[in-house]
């Protein structure tokens, strides 16, 4: 199948992800500490060629159609971490690559001792337009904490872009937080 437009490329995301990372029936536990009877494990989906092409096309297409300009793409460990490495793969053919980064969910013990990782010796967040990626989000908490720790390193957050949103309270964490928020697919995109 040739996909040539947003619609199709969407269309293609959500059978791919209803194959390979959606999952309804038992309860599981999620990482925002709730439960629930539905369950995306994102990973064989962001790390499936087709998967990670159609997202990483997605998020530039909606950043592009909304006007964002930004620097750099990154999130918090470890859902970011492919997300915005197929970004920023993507993007080389663009006429604005958009190079990666991420968060580490603790500072490194040794080496650097970074608390972002992807920049260059010399490199710093300080004045960049960044967008923070996500893969599932249920409240936000993940993107938030990836966010505050940018803009503590002088970035400023341009947008917040999930994959799926569960819609469970992460678009008014994100209005709280003062984050302008956008995802590519929601629950209703699955039935929920």
């Amino acid at each position: 199948m040739t996909i040539t437009t947003a619609d199709e490329a969407k269309a293609a995301l959500v059978a791919l992800i209803k194959e390979r990372s959606f999952q309804s029936g038992a309860e599981m536990k999620l990482a925002s500490g709730r439960t629930s009877t539905f369950y995306f494990n994102m990973k064989p989906t962001m790390l499936h060629p087709q998967g990670a092409h159609l997202i990483a096309t997605l998020i530039l297409h909606q950043l592009a159609a909304d006007g964002i300009e930004a620097d750099m793409i990154g999130g918090l460990e470890m859902g970011a971490v492919p997300l915005a490495a197929a970004v920023s793969a993507v993007s080389a053919a663009s006429p604005r690559p958009l190079p990666a980064f991420f968060v580490r969910k603790q500072v490194k013990e040794h080496g650097t001792q970074s608390l972002v990782e992807g920049l260059a010796k010399g490199e710093t967040l300080e004045g960049r337009k960044v967008v923070i990626v996500e893969d599932v989000t249920t409240t936000g908490g993940s993107a938030i904490k990836a966010a505050e720790a940018v803009t503590r390193e002088g970035a400023t957050v341009v947008r917040v872009i999930t994959v799926v949103d569960r819609r469970e309270g992460a678009t008014e964490a994100f209005a709280a937080a003062k984050l302008d928020f956008k995802p590519l697919l929601t629950i209703a995109d699955f039935g929920g």
